[in-house]
């Protein structure tokens, strides 16, 4: 669990609330039915328009991906790449093969069976980073979804307004009805620019740095089994790849000793 996209929504929703409670407000006159209505059905249908069939669903199933924490373990990630080069110069390429049932990482298997195979390492290179390149632009097309739901929302808000003030209108002789009809058209544009800049433009915020951390786990992959193919020395292959950890680098491994 993300507990700092759930808590950031509920200090979000909280500190609004509280606003509106210290100057004498109360929840009951934002929770609009009508509104609500407008504002996610013409949203969500506005975004249906925006984008093919296949990304609209890809974006829905990312949704997940932004209220949970998937640690990269980039330390332990460096740490067996490390022992795998130190195993490679130590018994051949071809020592890693009893290895790879029990890599769990796809795109490290991929990678460690490249090497295995003898696949040259531009074709290797060029294979792994054209997946790289592909999965990343995908996911990220993907959270966009989020980022044009977040633009289209207040102007559906607007248009909630308007729809409001128009029935305001045509019962100016109904006082009864003209409390409603304005509430609908406040309360419409709330929770348009709400959930734009609340919960769908942070969302897709943070969907798209989760995405740049993946491609960077990946590409610390793909330098590190081609250096274990260039036969470099584990030591300098881990100083090498140490700026892809970053804080998550620990210190030196004993593999990288030997």
């Amino acid at each position: 669990m993300d507990i700092l996209s759930i808590a950031g929504i509920l200090l979000a929703i909280g500190a609004i609330l509280g606003g509106q409670a210290l100057e004498g407000g109360h929840a009951g006159s934002l929770m609009q039915l009508t509104a609500g209505i407008i504002v996610i059905g013409g949203t969500i249908g506005a975004t249906m328009v925006a984008y093919p069939k296949a990304d609209f669903i890809r974006g829905l199933k990312m949704t997940k991906a932004a209220f949970t924490d998937k640690p990269a373990k980039l330390g332990e990630l460096l740490a067996q790449i490390v022992e795998m080069a130190s195993l490679a110069r130590r018994d051949g390429v071809l020592a890693l093969e009893a290895k790879l049932a029990g890599i769990e990482d796809a795109f490290l298997k991929r990678a460690i069976g490249f090497l295995v195979d003898g696949v040259d390492g531009g074709v290797a290179r060029s294979a792994l980073e054209a997946q790289i390149d592909a999965e990343a632009e995908e996911a990220t097309t993907a959270a966009k979804v989020f980022e044009t739901a977040g633009g289209f929302a207040p102007t559906v808000g607007i248009l909630g307004a308007v729809l409001g003030l128009i029935h305001v209108m045509e019962n100016l002789s109904d006082p009864s009805k003209l409390g409603p009809g304005i509430a609908v058209a406040f309360v419409a544009t709330v929770y348009g620019v709400g959930l734009a800049n609340l919960l769908l433009l942070p969302m897709a915020n943070k969907l798209k740095r989760k995405i740049n951390l993946e491609k960077e786990r990946k590409t610390l992959i793909c330098e590190g089994v081609l250096g274990i193919q260039e036969g470099l020395n584990p030591r300098v292959l881990e100083e090498k790849l140490r700026g892809y950890v970053g804080e998550h680098a620990g210190p030196p491994s004993a593999d990288a000793k030997k």
